[in-house]
């Protein structure tokens, strides 16, 4: 019954938008019909997925399609994925209806809501997908769609360019799991996305790991493989970044988590290099976000730093499969996908804060902005709870998701083959830690305090109730999940017997692993000090107003504030091996120093100096074979002939 509920829930996404192809394109009509639409079908949805994680329920039906049976599964992996999707996509499109309305939009609006619904329920095939030629058709369906929604305002060159950059890396993507489920299939005799029904050699193992760690981690946007992410959150409509952010790249999460699953015995080399490329894309995300200066942008390579902890979680869960330990695997993926609700919450909060400061000030660089919180105080406190929980402080839900991970990090210190993995592990974690608390300090710092560094900030003000009431729920959910986490526990128990059901049922609780109540009391405590702070400092009598400091600033100015370089440039410097900064402008020099200016910017070291700069050379070096088309048909022909000739020869 529940996969079956699950099939109308993806219909009515996937044909959410299409109602408002009849209406005009001012008109409100169809905005709302596709609100409801997806909001209805989040609905059944999220019913369907919380019955899923007690038991298993599988849809088949026999099919015209060569290569198997149209074949759906719902059990406890798939349903913690499902959860997140029909959260972000029912909020996000109410979002929407004032941040992308169709009165103020109606040259893109109507195409924008047809690929919006046509992308989650693409998704929602990806997560329940028990068969390979529908698991590449949902996986084909999502990736066009968010091509769309990412080109909504296509007249933008910037806007182009990170749509083609996706759909290469798309293309690369869908082809690397061509190759996994051939292989898959050479070795197994069947297109089912499930555990083989019989052993496979080491070999085909490895190569079904390889080529689904790469064609998974690109969709992911797992470092050095994220060149696609940064360009596409930051150029897309802020709802269809949260979307992205929060719900799309986990669907390359849900893949390695499917296929590190089918062996019960995995070996030990998996579980390492999860936990290494876990660590490298988490340090390297947030050392990249913090010399950004757009805040999209920005948060976009959170969404790398947060899929660095995810797969830290699913490395620890790996090694304890390859070492049989139970506590490590329950550890391990109660860190990494309570990670994924968590930042499908909190990255889809601060993407739709970012999106209401856009949507008011229509800037995203940081250093056009300051001051908000006094003209945006709504949206300051949304953005701030997205910052405490993304930084993984309590009493917030990042904290929770991350102490696990934590805990079995050090529990990995007691077995011998495993101690200087964790002693890797968790030095990785608590630099990804504080380096994301001092992002957000200047993120937060720059937009939001201070003064104004632009006229942009002089008429903002917080948006409507379509907007902050979205944000407010996430805020809500972040909250929650910090303050009990003992009410996830049987969702992540459910999700960690379907992926590792042998050894499941041997671990200890959940909750005598790791201190869950003792979390919940000092959560509690701690809101409520803040809460009592908070109130005494609104019930407080106005202070004097005077200058914070004398000094020589007499007549402080908007120029006299730091600016998000000038913040970061120690950070920024010291990872300068890996982010290539580059610098414009001269220091002022002498007594009476001449005007002078000052030009920062830290470009993907991946794309913009690797990638762009050999396929470029490529290309110049394809023109000196242009002589091989002449156009001549009959020449051709004589191609053919020698191609066809050298394969006879090869073949005796």
């Amino acid at each position: 019954m529940s996969a079956v509920i699950v099939i109308v829930a993806i219909g009515l996404l996937g044909v959410s938008g299409l109602p408002g192809l009849f209406f005009g394109p001012r008109s409100p009509v169809g905005e709302r019909v596709a609100a409801t639409l997806v909001l209805a079908g989040s609905i059944l949805g999220l019913g369907a997925a919380f019955a899923g994680m007690g038991k298993t329920a599988v849809f088949a039906r026999s099919w015209a399609v060569p290569g198997g049976d149209l074949a759906l599964r719902v059990d406890g992996l798939a349903a913690m994925f499902l959860v997140p999707l029909f959260v972000v996509s029912s909020l996000g499109s109410i979002y929407g209806l004032e941040y992308w309305a169709a009165r103020e939009h109606a040259a893109d609006g109507r195409k924008l809501r047809a690929f919006y619904g046509l992308m989650s329920a693409g998704i929602a095939v990806v997560f329940v997908a028990h068969n390979a030629v529908l698991f590449l058709a949902g996986w084909e369906t999502m990736a066009i769609a968010a091509f769309m929604s990412i080109t909504t305002e296509d007249e933008r060159e910037g806007v182009r360019h990170s749509g083609y950059v996706y759909l290469v890396a798309t293309r690369v993507s869908t082809l690397l799991l061509f190759a996994m489920f051939a292989v898959l299939h050479a070795k197994t005799g069947s297109w089912d996305f499930a555990p083989p029904g019989r052993p496979m050699d080491s070999s085909a193992a490895t190569a079904v790991f390889v080529l689904g760690l790469l064609g998974f981690g690109i969709k992911a946007g797992l470092m050095p493989l994220h060149v696609w992410l940064p360009g596409a959150h930051a150029n897309a409509p802020s709802h269809v970044s949260a979307l992205m952010s929060g719900v799309l790249i986990k669907t390359g999460i849900y893949g390695i988590a499917r296929v590190c699953s089918f062996l019960d015995r995995p070996p030990i080399g998996w579980g390492v290099a999860l936990l290494l490329a876990g660590s490298v894309s988490g340090v390297l995300g947030v050392a990249f976000a913090i010399g950004q200066h757009d805040l999209k942008r920005l948060l976009a390579y959170h969404s790398v730093e947060n899929i660095g902890i995810i797969i830290m979680g699913l490395g620890v869960a790996m090694l304890g499969r390859a070492t049989e330990s139970p506590t490590l695997v329950t550890l391990g993926v109660a860190g990494g996908l309570l990670h994924v609700w968590n930042h499908a919450l909190f990255k889809a909060l601060l993407f739709l804060s970012a999106g209401a400061v856009l949507h008011s000030t229509e800037a995203r660089e940081i250093d056009q902005l300051g001051g908000l919180a006094k003209t945006m105080p709504r949206t300051a406190l949304a953005f701030l709870f997205g910052a405490v929980a993304i930084c993984g402080l309590p009493p917030l839900n990042g904290f929770v998701s991350e102490l696990f991970v934590y805990l079995g990090l050090f529990h990995g210190l007691r077995v011998d083959s495993l101690w200087i993995l964790s002693a890797i592990g968790v030095p990785a974690l608590a630099l990804i830690g504080a380096l994301a608390l001092a992002c957000f300090v200047k993120a937060y710092g720059a937009v939001f305090l201070g003064q104004g560094r632009s006229d942009r900030v002089s008429h903002a003000h917080d948006p409507g109730l379509s907007m902050l009431g979205p944000m407010a729920l996430l805020g809500v959910a972040c909250t929650f999940i910090g303050l009990v986490p003992l009410a996830v526990e049987p969702v992540l128990r459910s999700a960690t017997n379907s992926w590792a059901p042998e050894l499941a049922p041997a671990a200890s609780p959940l909750d005598v692993l790791s201190p869950l109540r003792l979390l919940s009391a000092a959560g509690g405590s701690l809101l409520a000090l803040l809460a009592a702070g908070a109130v005494l400092v609104w019930r407080a009598p106005d202070p004097s107003r005077g200058l914070t400091w004398d000094c020589g600033y007499a007549a402080p100015s908007r120029r006299m504030q730091y600016t998000s370089s000038s913040f970061a440039e120690s950070l920024v410097g010291f990872f300068s091996w890996a982010l290539r900064p580059s610098v414009h402008g001269a220091a002022p020099a002498g007594l009476f120093p001449s005007p002078t200016t000052f030009h920062s910017h830290v470009p993907d070291t991946v794309l913009d100096r690797a990638l762009i700069p050999l396929s470029s050379a490529g290309a110049r070096a394809l023109r000196w074979f242009r002589w091989v088309q002449h156009g001549n048909v009959q020449l051709y022909l004589v191609y053919i002939l020698a191609t066809l000739f050298v394969l006879i020869l090869m073949g005796r």
